[in-house]
């Protein structure tokens, strides 16, 4: 299982920038504040927006599986490239899955060597971005007659997504025929409503659902994430097992057996009591980057909100910042070590790669001999450590989550442990985690400025509020 080392952030480390050990300890007020809230989370598991904690469970589980896999078995000997259309958790997800457990050359394999299609995530609307991808797969051989469309929208009326398929959509009526192109589509949305739901009920396509209850930022577990994982050969069972056995570990009361209300009690407090308020993640993989990615999402709108559960201003969050170990102890950790002390550093740390890879021997250059023998992964984690070490120097506070292996069980357990983590933060700031008001302005004057029915006043305000001025250079 996966383990989170958490000294650092303590004060027997990093002085008076870390919390006393003695606060956390069982019998504390944190301890038993930490209890409260898991007994809290106990009582709401499964209803309103948490039911994404039941994902890993029957008979949530089963459905999903044997949904994915049946449309997946139909499909996987059929297409040779599989575009995913969605944006933040339609699309983070998927991406996140795919980098850390399947190899980077994964395009590049001729498709006898690769057990699955090459996965093309398109997850914003940048011309250059669809535009180059089509036109790249349009010219590969079998083209658009073996290329699977997944279009992810529990409505069907985000903007992006929704411009997305229909550029992939009028591109496959083109090639194909109205008729055939439908068997070239696969939408997860909404199972009863929506002009998604309507559009696939029209067109016959084949869908998948986006589960009651289940948020963007939480659903990599459902088929949203599950579909384009069991297409490209991931273990979706053994991710569903790791998620199971990191969920039970998330609900012991027990604050020092919990690692979720660990995490959630440490980066909270270090942002209330310390200003620790920016948290950057870490990995000394490069496959787990994406994890970052996702991580960012999750922790930023989940906890980002400018009112409490009672309606009072807090202006509650943190900053998420993702980082690459070691890449970027040569461009960002002068700024962590030597910058303001406002940051918690979490690195993520794989045990054993797999497959490594070994240093030869024999250059015969003295200064260069200690590196000949040792393997990459080894100097990788090496550098970690010396990163981590100079990290506590500078007292800077930071944590280890550490994976033996980054394979779909461990990749699982992270991906639970950081979900309970945010519920775990969000009871302790006192704010809604599955909320995101904040995001609807944003889309009402996309809705207006592109001229949509209804939202005319939207394009107003934006014009009025942004009006030219002088200062323009």
């Amino acid at each position: 299982m996966i383990t989170l080392d958490y000294a650092n952030c303590l004060a027997g480390r990093v002085g008076e920038h870390g919390l006393d050990a003695g606060s956390i300890a069982p019998g504390s007020e944190w301890a038993g504040r930490l209890a409260a809230v898991a007994e809290d989370l106990a009582r709401t598991r499964g209803e309103g927006w948490e039911r994404w904690r039941l994902l890993p469970f029957e008979p949530l589980r089963g459905r999903h599986v044997a949904a994915v896999r049946e449309i997946a078995g139909r499909c996987r000997d059929r297409f040779d490239t599989m575009l995913v259309l969605g944006i933040g958790g339609s699309a983070l997800g998927n991406a996140a899955l795919q980098h850390a457990l399947n190899p980077p050359t994964w395009n590049l394999l001729p498709d006898g060597e690769r057990p699955g299609p090459r996965l093309f995530v398109l997850d914003n609307a940048d011309p250059v971005l669809v535009g180059e991808t089509l036109r790249a797969v349009s010219a590969t051989p079998g083209g658009l007659e073996r290329t699977l469309v997944n279009v992810i929208s529990k409505s069907g009326e985000t903007a992006e997504t929704a411009a997305q398929f229909l550029i992939l959509r009028k591109a496959l009526i083109d090639a194909l025929g109205e008729r055939e192109h439908a068997e070239h589509v696969v939408a997860i949305t909404d199972e009863k409503t929506g002009t998604m739901r309507a559009i696939c009920d029209d067109a016959g396509y084949a869908t998948l659902p986006v589960p009651e209850g289940v948020g963007g930022r939480f659903s990599v577990l459902s088929p949203v994430g599950l579909f384009s994982a069991e297409m490209c050969g991931i273990d979706i069972d053994a991710l569903l097992d790791g998620a199971a056995d990191m969920d039970a570990r998330c609900s012991a009361a027990d604050l020092s057996a919990n690692p979720a209300a660990m995490l959630a009690a440490l980066l909270v407090r270090l942002a209330q009591e310390r200003g620790k308020t920016i948290h950057v993640m870490m990995p000394y993989a490069n496959g787990l980057l994406m994890l970052a990615d996702w991580f960012r999402q999750l922790w930023a709108e989940s906890l980002g909100k400018r009112a409490d559960r009672a309606g009072r201003e807090v202006f509650a969050g943190f900053t998420p910042v993702r980082a690459l170990g070691a890449t970027d102890q040569h461009s960002q950790i002068q700024l962590y070590r030597e910058g303001p002390n406002d940051k918690v550093i979490g690195f993520v740390e794989v045990e054993r790669f797999d497959p490594d890879v070994t240093i030869p021997s024999g250059l015969g250059v003295g200064a260069l001999e200690y590196l000949e023998g040792a393997t990459l992964g080894g100097l990788l984690n090496a550098e970690k450590r010396a990163t981590e070490y100079a990290l506590v120097e500078s007292r800077r506070p930071n944590f280890t989550i550490r994976l033996p292996r980054a394979d779909a069980r461990h990749v699982g357990e992270f991906l639970q442990l950081w979900m309970m983590a945010t519920a775990f933060a969000g009871r302790l700031l006192g704010v809604d985690a599955y909320d995101q008001p904040a995001v609807e302005t944003g889309k009402r004057a996309t809705f207006g400025l592109m001229g949509r029915a209804g939202f005319e006043e939207w394009r107003g305000r934006v014009e009025t509020a942004l009006a030219p001025t002088g200062f323009t250079i």
